[in-house]
């Protein structure tokens, strides 16, 4: 399909009013819930010949997110949408004031691989929800995922309304290239650059969502088993792939040894494989060699081994690891573990601090001072504590990053207010025209406005 033809249909479709409609959207919102829920078996087939994904994870981590999504959406975007009251201002009265959301058009959003459908479809249900129209751009390197959500999309919506284009770097680039209402993009910090340059020639709004090495910082009065289970299974969940997990741990060096110890206990008792069906393949052979690269042997307490047939790369904790090392440059994305200890924690606050902000943050403590300083000096997009990753499945939080790590924010409400403008609007009576703002100025006018203002 022509991409330009393509966006000048939705922003026709959208000019005509089609979408601002509150049963339009809801209904749209039931027919995607609807047609997810009738290629489940296509979904699951594709992730597993993409990353050999369990129904289970599948399901857990992406198809339930994405059903929990839909049903808040339909629960609350009429309350979202309302018109807002706000107090008016002693300059105003009498007045009224409101703020009206307004959607705000044509939208692009671009899905990561590591999480196809959940990644892909999640902000489209804050679009829809906030009356937009929507092209979606899965990744390319989940192909067979990619294949499905095409399938899934585009014979049930009409193009003008929501569509789905497949394609590389080639089909991006053309759609970058095109002026939208909104761009939605997750994906590595690289990229991001490149749709945040490509937006601003239009003026375009962009929110990024991307990455970034997010640490876990583990106090010595943390209750080390518990500390080690979540940390475990938040690491080597989708092994390792996931924009959210602890990419190094930080502990206490009063406990490290212990922690390793347990730590370990923890991965084995968990018995990660693909028979098992807890356990994924790395996605392609690039990124597997990438990851097997950051494997220092000499430095690795469990785990280490690969598979490149298969694309594995076993569970593995690294320790005696140093900021400076190579695999502390750059995001891992992998089930490798680097482990680093601290003697000051302000020392290991000042270490998270001078790096790029992080998208998460995790804190293992039972020591409220602790927390609070943490959570106080350490600039992050969201995070949890005393757990790992299961803040990003609560739609009442916003999911965003800051800095490098990613611009603006979704899930629930914020979703829909990422994909709206507010508009705001002061109303006035025509029976009462105060004088103090017309000429002639004078100096007891000037006095009363000093004093309104003061």
């Amino acid at each position: 399909m022509d991409i330009e033809n393509l966006i000048n249909n939705q922003r026709s479709y959208f000019k005509k009013g089609h979408t601002k409609s509150i049963r339009f959207r809801l209904d749209q919102l039931e027919k995607l819930k609807d047609a997810l829920k009738q290629n489940e078996a296509l979904m699951f087939e594709s992730i597993y010949a993409d990353f050999k994904k369990s129904a289970f994870e599948t399901f857990t981590t992406e198809l339930g997110l994405l059903y929990n999504d839909i049903n808040v959406a339909i629960k609350n975007t009429s309350k979202w949408a309302n018109k807002k009251k706000v107090k008016s201002n002693l300059f105003n009265l009498p007045s009224r004031n409101y703020i009206i959301p307004e959607p705000l058009g044509v939208c692009l959003v671009i899905g990561a691989w590591n999480y196809p459908f959940q990644l892909s479809f999640a902000p489209v249900i804050s679009a829809i929800a906030a009356g937009n129209t929507v092209i979606l751009k899965p990744s390319e390197i989940a192909n067979h995922s990619s294949n499905a959500i095409a399938k899934i999309v585009n014979e049930n919506f009409p193009p003008e309304f929501f569509h789905v284009i497949e394609g590389g770097i080639k089909e991006t680039g053309e759609l970058l290239q095109q002026k939208f209402d909104k761009i939605f993009f997750t994906g590595s910090t690289t990229v991001g650059r490149i749709v945040y340059e490509a937006a601003a020639k239009h003026l375009t709004p962009v929110t990024l969502e991307l990455g970034g090495k997010s640490p876990a910082i583990v106090t010595k009065d943390c209750n080390l088993k518990i500390t080690c289970k979540r940390i475990a299974w938040a690491k080597f969940l989708n092994a390792g792939q996931t924009c959210i997990a602890p990419d190094y741990v930080l502990v206490d060096e009063n406990i490290k040894d212990e922690f390793l110890k347990t730590l370990k206990e923890c991965i084995v008792s968990a018995n990660y494989s693909f028979q098992n069906e807890n356990y994924v393949q790395i996605i392609n052979e690039r990124n597997f060699n990438r990851l097997t690269e950051l494997i220092d042997a000499s430095k690795v307490y469990y785990g280490g081994k690969t598979e490149i047939t298969e694309r594995y790369i076993e569970p593995t904790v690294l320790t005696n690891i140093t900021f400076d090392d190579k695999i502390m440059k750059d995001e891992i994305f992998g089930p490798i573990l680097p482990v680093l200890s601290y003697r000051s924690l302000d020392t290991a606050i000042q270490q998270i601090v001078d790096k790029p902000k992080p998208l998460a943050c995790y804190v293992f403590t039972n020591n409220n001072k602790i927390k609070n300083k943490i959570l106080s000096e350490i600039s992050f997009g969201g995070g949890a504590v005393n757990d790992a990753l299961m803040h990003v499945s609560n739609d009442n939080l916003p999911f965003g990053g800051v800095g490098e790590s990613g611009t603006g924010s979704y899930h629930g409400e914020a979703g829909f207010i990422t994909f709206s403008h507010y508009k705001s609007i002061l109303e006035k009576p025509l029976w009462l025209e105060p004088q103090l703002k017309y000429p002639p100025y004078s100096n007891w006018k000037l006095k009363f406005i000093k004093w309104m203002c003061r």
